[in-house]
């Protein structure tokens, strides 16, 4: 909101909140019910084709946010260098207010307003026309409209709202209250109004402007370089014609210059042109490439968590990930996501951040979980985890931590085959097991006598049982094959405290992946289920608690932290990528691969004196 709320602030359908879009319901009904039972020559394709356009107006926002993000995350011509948080996520969820805005005015405009109606597809002197009009009456009045609204009165109860985002995304071009924004509406629609009334309007220049107006906006407010210097080149008054990404940059890092809307050239009359757009649009272009000191290197797990990571939606991103109904009705998209990652992924970056002084991403390969389950994608997922390793040892990257399947005992036996591999590397391989038992350990509640070890063990799970049982906690273990495996490992002076039973009465169970749900409701009422894995358990008991997988609230001099870590809370990493940071922090000399587990105590203490803290679970 604005720092003083003036009258009009809020947006008319805003107490509806995700039920918003029925305002259009009504008019695509009638559209669409006009369209089929009229006659051949009464049909109105224009009026029916405004939906589709509507949604291409949402595609092609999407486009740029997740272009935007993608760029940013590899810092190169990265414009302003600092974070985004999840409070500006939050205040730029309603960025598509304006398109339904916009579509019911085109519906009531197709209805009543002479000439909008039963357009032609292409008319040649409606599009000079809208060129001209814009050009000249829309950037002029923009221009000085957007100096007013930076009067302290205006600027306080309106536009301060839009100005909250000193780094801009593509979609903070359209937050601004409703009032403001209808302002804008009515500035844009003067060449479409004068076309309708004189009868030049067509679907072209219609779709064409507003397609122009969302490009332009979206353009301007990507905080990376893209615009080429080239065209400068060759058409030397583009200059005056054409805003850059860095232009705008300016007039939301220093407020009083380059309030053009896309034409720099009313600035340059007016004298308010900043004196660096120049020299920062050459330094943002030629940018530079900055290499990490941590990469945690993830993958996607359902299909839909596509949408999920930082680069999908926004909105869905800043959330702890869940299944969302609305995503199956986008299942094709998703489909042809996955088979073009299939064939011709490699692997990408999600996100940057930074700690202080140090520079963390995090990459994802192109795989979701249920490929590390197939045996004939086992190399290829290898070789992508092996490429990143080198690439990033290259590029002088200290630490690498090895997130979810990654680090699968089956698949690379915790990391350890690419350091046999290559025994001379530099960076240091982290599976973060010994902060993830430390978290674990830390999660049983004061006081447990016994606890039920379940589910598929791991390197983790084994490390958690030992520990307890160091602490006179005993084990018990339901499974005989998994107790096999375990006892195996345990030195014989604490064998007794490890027991295979059947009984599920613990209070405490210590879940592996696999844990059935079957095995769950042979659970007591009040459990508490406290994973030791990577995934959490699917939840199936009403009258049990059900922790977080192990993870870390994370400092809050954590930056540009505003996508949650799957399943996570919002600000809360997984133990295993805080591992690698704390690796990094620390300086340790040290791989933790294999069989190889750092002390379990001293990676706890450094973790928190690095101001990372425990995840109280709710």
């Amino acid at each position: 909101m604005a720092s003083k709320p003036g009258i009009f602030t809020e947006w008319p359908w805003q107490k509806l909140g995700s039920f918003k879009y029925v305002v259009l319901i009504p008019w695509v009904a009638e559209s669409l019910y006009s369209y089929t039972t009229k006659g051949e020559g009464e049909r109105d394709l224009s009026n029916v084709l405004i939906f589709p356009f509507l949604l291409w107006r949402f595609l092609h926002n999407q486009i740029w946010i997740s272009l935007s993000r993608f760029q940013t995350a590899r810092s190169k011509h990265t414009i302003v260098h600092k974070g985004i948080e999840f409070e500006q996520v939050d205040r730029e969820g309603n960025w598509d207010d304006q398109i339904l805005l916009n579509g019911t005015f085109l519906y009531l405009s197709s209805k009543f307003l002479p000439g909008a109606s039963h357009l032609p597809f292409w008319r040649i002197d409606g599009l000079i026309i809208t060129i001209l009009l814009h050009a000249g009456p829309v950037e002029f009045l923009y221009y000085w409209l957007h100096r007013a609204l930076h009067h302290h009165y205006l600027y306080n109860r309106y536009h301060s709202h839009h100005h909250s985002s000193i780094v801009t995304e593509p979609i903070t071009s359209v937050i601004h209250p409703f009032v403001e924004n209808l302002t804008y509406f009515v500035l844009f629609t003067i060449p479409l109004m004068t076309l309708s009334l004189s009868g030049t309007l067509s679907i072209v220049a219609l779709a064409g402007y507003e397609t122009y107006i969302d490009f332009m906006n979206n353009l301007g407010h990507c905080n990376f370089e893209i615009v080429p210097n080239r065209l400068f080149q060759i058409f030397p008054p583009l200059k005056y014609i054409m805003y850059t990404p860095s232009y705008h940059s300016l007039h939301h890092t220093q407020f009083r210059t380059n309030y053009a809307l896309f034409m720099p050239l009313y600035d340059y009359l007016y004298g308010t042109v900043d004196k660096s757009s120049d020299v920062l649009y050459e330094t943002s272009l030629k940018g530079k490439e900055e290499m990490p000191d941590v990469v945690h290197l993830t993958h996607p797990t359902t299909l839909h968590s596509i949408y999920h990571l930082r680069l999908g939606f926004a909105s869905v991103a800043s959330k702890p990930y869940a299944s969302k109904w609305y995503l199956w009705m986008i299942w094709p998209l998703t489909m042809i996501s996955m088979l073009i990652t299939w064939i011709f992924g490699s692997t990408f970056t999600v996100e940057s951040n930074r700690l202080d002084k140090l520079k963390m991403q995090t990459w994802a390969l192109p795989r979701y979980t249920f490929h590390y389950f197939m045996s004939s994608q086992r190399a290829v997922i290898n070789s992508f985890i092996e490429k990143a390793i080198l690439e990033a040892d290259q590029g002088g990257v200290k630490v690498i931590s090895l997130g979810l399947l990654n680090q699968g005992e089956e698949l690379n036996n915790n990391g350890e085959l690419y350091l046999r591999k290559h025994p001379n590397l530099k960076i240091k391989i982290m599976d973060g097991s010994s902060l993830a038992v430390a978290v674990v350990l830390k999660s049983i509640p004061k006081g447990t006598k016994q606890v039920l070890l379940i589910g598929n063990l791991s390197k983790t799970g084994c490390a958690v049982a030992q520990a307890l049982c160091q602490k006179g906690i005993q084990v018990a273990m339901a499974r005989r094959d998994e107790f096999e495996k375990l006892k195996l490992q345990f030195p014989a002076k604490l064998g007794s405290l490890l027991a295979l039973s059947n009984s599920f009465n613990s209070q405490i169970w210590l879940v592996g992946d696999g844990l059935t749900e079957e095995e769950q409701k042979r659970a007591p009422k009040g459990t508490h289920f406290i994973p030791f894995s990577q995934f959490p358990p699917k939840k199936v008991r009403k009258d049990c608690v059900y922790y977080n997988t192990p993870a870390m609230k994370i400092p809050k001099s954590l930056e540009n932290m505003h996508a949650c870590e799957n399943w996570l809370p919002r600000r809360v990493m997984s133990a295993w990528r805080v591992a690698g940071i704390v690796h990094a922090l620390e300086e340790w000399d040290a791989h933790e691969c294999g069989n190889t587990m750092l002390d379990v105590g001293k990676v706890w203490d450094a973790a928190i004196q690095h101001g990372f803290r425990p995840l109280v679970q709710e």
